[in-house]
């Protein structure tokens, strides 16, 4: 499934959803199903603003990936693990937009991506910006990430939809 073809099963997924669930939050430090859409449009948007950047200001270099980013990238995603980041990094998502709100962010989202797409293959691919925790990624690797990250969440999405179904009104927003 390419990245656009996920999107566009998060935003079918999206329409399943009541207000309520959308912001429900099952217990301190878990995330509502708004708060992890919010958090993959954030996340989406740095990453291409990086794939960005390694076209108008990136730097020539021959430093690579972090041990994990290689492993990250050789295994074509992330691994099937919760991965915490450090408190700095890990504040709590928006929980008050609306199903109109999140639909709207994806397509913008998903036009910046065609857009964008069509350029990555002309970065220089020894310009980069580096990230924290996977090292120096070039305009396409950080394009890349953004599918990747939207793939990692499935799991917390379908993990937040039995919880819902559990505990909720009882009624299944999955696919």
């Amino acid at each position: 499934m390419n990245d656009l073809t996920l999107i566009e099963t998060y935003k079918r997924f999206l329409q399943a959803y009541s207000p309520e669930q959308l912001r429900y939050i099952p217990e301190p430090g878990v995330w509502s199903i708004g708060q992890m859409y919010d958090h993959l449009l954030v996340v989406a948007h740095e990453y291409l603003d990086s794939a960005e950047t390694c076209a108008l200001a990136g730097e020539e270099q021959t430093q690579g990936k972090t041990e994990f980013g290689d492993y990250l990238f050789n295994l074509g995603g992330f691994p099937p693990i919760k991965i915490t980041l450090p408190p700095e990094l890990n504040t709590a998502p928006d929980n008050t937009k609306t199903k109109e709100d999140i639909r709207r962010e994806l397509d913008q989202l998903m036009d910046r991506m065609k857009e964008l797409k069509a350029k990555v293959d002309e970065i220089d691919p020894n310009y980069k910006q580096k990230h924290g925790g996977f090292g120096w990624l070039n305009a396409q690797e950080w394009f890349d990430l953004v599918g990747m990250h939207f793939r990692h969440h499935l799991r917390q999405k379908y993990e937040l939809d039995e919880v819902w179904v559990k505990h909720g009104d009882g009624s299944d927003a999955s696919l």
